[in-house]
C-alpha cells in the first residue's frame, strides 16, 4: 500500500535516504500551507549518536494560509514509513495532513 512522506529537512537529502532506505526516493516538490518552521534542540541520544545536528527544524501549525513550508512529497510503502518512524527523534511524532497539491501525507513534527 502506498503512503505520501512529505519532507521538509533531512529526509530530502539523498545521504540520508540512502541510510534509511538503502536506496534514493523519487519526489516531487509540494507545499504544506497553515504551518510554519521552528528550530528546536534535539536532545534524543540515539538520534544524536548517528551524527545527526543537534539543532533541527520543527513544524509550528500556525493556521494562518500565509504562513507554509516548501519539501518534497514521497511516495512510500509500509515498511519505509516504519523505517522513517525508527529515525526520526524520539519526541518527533507522525500525523497526516494535506498538501496544497491535494496528496494527503504523513509529516514528522515534534511534540
Amino acid at each position: 500500500m502506498k503512503e505520501y512522506l512529505f519532507s521538509y529537512g533531512t529526509l530530502q537529502y539523498e545521504k540520508t535516504q540512502l541510510e534509511i532506505f538503502g536506496k534514493v526516493l523519487l519526489g516531487t516538490p509540494d507545499i504544506l500551507d497553515g504551518y510554519k518552521l521552528f528550530t528546536i534542540e534535539i536532545r534524543d541520544p540515539i538520534f544524536l549518536a548517528r551524527g545527526e545536528a543537534r539543532s533541527q527544524s520543527t513544524l509550528v501549525r500556525t493556521n494562518y494560509l500565509a504562513d507554509h513550508v516548501e519539501g518534497t512529497v514521497f511516495e512510500i510503502n509500509r515498511e519505509e514509513l516504519q523505517l522513517t518512524d525508527k529515525y526520526e527523534p524520539g519526541n518527533y511524532q507522525r500525523i497526516k495532513v494535506a498538501l496544497r497539491s491535494g496528496k494527503e501525507a504523513w509529516i514528522y513534527m515534534a511534540t
